[in-house]
């Protein structure tokens, strides 16, 4: 089982960014954080970095569900989506599949609502 899900598409990266969190907004998902690990490796390290983006992607309500099921689930939250650059005028966005990840905490309620949770981000990485 694959841990997250992804597309190329042949766009310009700040141009999928903008798109990605439209997407998600469609979905449900607020995003709560942004890394742009690019410039955190340029400052932190003085290091080059193709452009690539950590957007945190939360459901508040589902959230609020998972912390009610699991009080530690936070560890794994929120569902991290990444966007970077591809080569070539292409760029790559992949979504986490929250079923794998909450695999590793046995409770099957929270297992419903990572699939609801999957759902939803299968749907934005298809409608890209």
């Amino acid at each position: 089982m694959s841990y997250y899900f992804s597309k190329i598409l042949p766009s310009p990266f700040e141009e999928v960014v903008q798109h990605t969190i439209e997407t998600l907004k469609l979905e449900g998902f607020g995003i709560i954080t942004q890394i742009d690990v690019k410039e955190t490796l340029r400052v932190k390290l003085n290091q080059e970095f193709r452009p690539y983006r950590i957007l945190g992607a939360c459901i508040p309500g589902l959230a609020y569900e998972a912390l009610k099921l699991e009080d530690k689930i936070g560890t794994m939250l929120p569902c991290n989506v990444i966007v970077q650059d591809a080569g070539s005028g292409n760029t790559e966005v992949a979504a986490i599949d929250p079923v794998a990840s909450m695999q590793a905490v046995a409770n099957p309620q929270l297992l419903e609502k990572a699939k609801l949770v999957r759902e939803k981000l299968k749907r934005v990485i298809d409608a890209l």
